[in-house]
């Protein structure tokens, strides 16, 4: 792969990105203990799981790709292959100097996603921290906190590509590496039939396109009056809190309320939301908070492809309503709503318009589309599946792994769930300033989820 020209929605990534906006999506994978020797006695560990990251990272081929403008189509741009690729521009590793190791990695992690990528280079980087003990024989846990561009990928493509490091996909690649067929030459000109199907898609995408569009200013709230810390201003600083939730409690009330377990989560938001807002002492929100939530259009058992392939339904998180158990069915009902519609349809289908647009728009329509996200969702809550095999990285099992999802312009907040080892692993990114309080609101969510399994049981 030499070259590849960006899609229209990686395209828009890329070009939304601002110094105090980076669009890069993060992943914080925690560790157990170095289980295997270091190859050296002189050797820290940490210098031996540097290596394996970088090695891995490196027999990547889509992590040596940089984006590069290109002359046709017009404001378009390319992936293409770095020449001058060097895998030690990417991969880091930091010592923290003691104490807490869990604290001290989710809080450097939390700075470490202010900063955006550098374009010059393949948009992705990879850190390595460890704690103090890692040079007295290396019996600490480490973690690996992942960033990657969103125009590199979604949520599940993310997934796919960093999986690359763990020792069972690196070990299977090796093993089931086979050489691409090579594919005949075709001529470019496309038959009559082909020119009529094509002809008939653009027509279709455009009815889409249109009946998308004007969702979008129907869904559309020029003043919002909703959660203050919400749409506080950006401060460009960011902080990252963590929590876990015991997966099997979130399927003992699925069985009982019916819908899925991601309604139970996101009613989980609300219901911490609704518990945040009372510890800061504000006042309902005179219009409930809209979830923004990615919905994957890749289909099942279909190459992954590169990029961005989702699109995203709108949901009304019921915080002003007092009974949890109300709040689980206007959620379940909402998301039932939102499916019957589908993902191509309705004001959440923004990406789905976004792909829709020639490159020029999104070069010069960047700055518009920046403010978009404030007045159509308040805050991104979106659900990564991860594999459910057991990983490890050197030998050393994976105990947790937070995802970690970018702040649009206007935007204070942002929730990314991943389920793995029978936990569900939350990661809330926050403006720095705009909440500092971060702390409550994740523990907000093991309170709801609580009162939810107590309720559900005393049905």
């Amino acid at each position: 792969m030499s070259s590849e020209l960006l899609a229209p929605l990686d395209l828009a990534f890329w070009h939304l990105e601002s110094a105090g906006h980076p669009m890069h999506l993060g992943a914080l994978a925690f560790f157990a203990p170095a289980c295997t020797p270091a190859p050296a006695p002189e050797a820290r560990p940490g210098d031996r799981v540097l290596g394996l990251l970088a090695d891995r990272a490196a027999a990547i081929p889509r992590l040596r790709m940089r984006v590069r403008d290109v002359l046709l189509p017009v404001g378009g741009a390319a992936w293409m292959v770095a020449k001058d690729f060097d895998v030690r521009r990417h991969v880091h590793h930091i010592r923290l100097p003691g104490g807490d190791f869990t604290t001290e990695a989710t809080a450097i992690a939390g700075e470490l996603m202010e900063r955006p990528l550098e374009r010059g280079l393949p948009p992705w980087e990879m850190w390595l921290l460890t704690g103090a003990d890692e040079g007295e024989g290396g019996a600490g846990p480490f973690a690996v906190l992942v960033k990657l561009h969103h125009a590199l990928a979604d949520g599940m493509r993310a997934v796919a590509i960093g999986a690359g490091i763990f020792d069972e996909i690196a070990d299977a690649r090796r093993v089931g590496v086979r050489r691409a067929r090579p594919v005949p030459p075709r001529s470019w000109l496309p038959g009559p039939g082909k020119v009529a199907g094509f002809a008939r898609n653009r027509i279709e995408e455009l009815g889409r396109a249109v009946d998308i569009g004007a969702s979008v200013v129907r869904a559309s709230r020029f003043d919002p009056r909703g959660m203050p810390a919400l749409s506080a201003g950006s401060s460009g600083t960011r902080r990252l809190v963590t929590a876990v939730l015991d997966l099997e409690d979130v399927q003992r009330v699925r069985k009982v309320a019916g819908g899925t377990a991601n309604d139970v989560l996101l009613a989980t938001v609300a219901g911490a939301m609704r518990r945040w807002m009372g510890d800061r002492s504000e006042r309902l929100p005179v219009a409930d908070p809209r979830a923004l939530v990615p919905v994957s259009r890749r289909r099942p058992g279909s190459p992954s492809g590169s990029g961005n392939k989702f699109s995203a339904y709108l949901v009304q998180l019921p915080v002003s309503d007092p009974d949890p158990r109300s709040r689980l069915d206007a959620v379940r009902i909402a998301m039932d709503r939102n499916k019957a519609a589908g993902p191509s349809r309705g004001a959440g289908a923004l990406a789905v318009l976004a792909d829709q647009l020639p490159p020029l728009a999104h070069r010069f329509g960047a700055p518009l589309a920046q403010g978009a996200a404030r007045i159509l969702f308040d805050v991104l809550v979106t659900s990564v599946p991860l594999p459910r095999s057991a990983l490890s990285l050197g030998g050393c099992p994976l105990r947790e792994v937070y995802p970690m999802a970018p702040l649009a312009r206007g935007q204070s907040l942002a929730i990314a769930m991943s389920t793995y080892g029978g936990q569900v692993h939350v990661g809330l990114v926050a403006d720095g300033k705009a909440v500092p309080d971060l702390d409550r609101l994740a523990h907000g969510l093991k309170e709801e989820l609580a009162e939810l399994l107590d309720l559900s049981l005393a049905r």
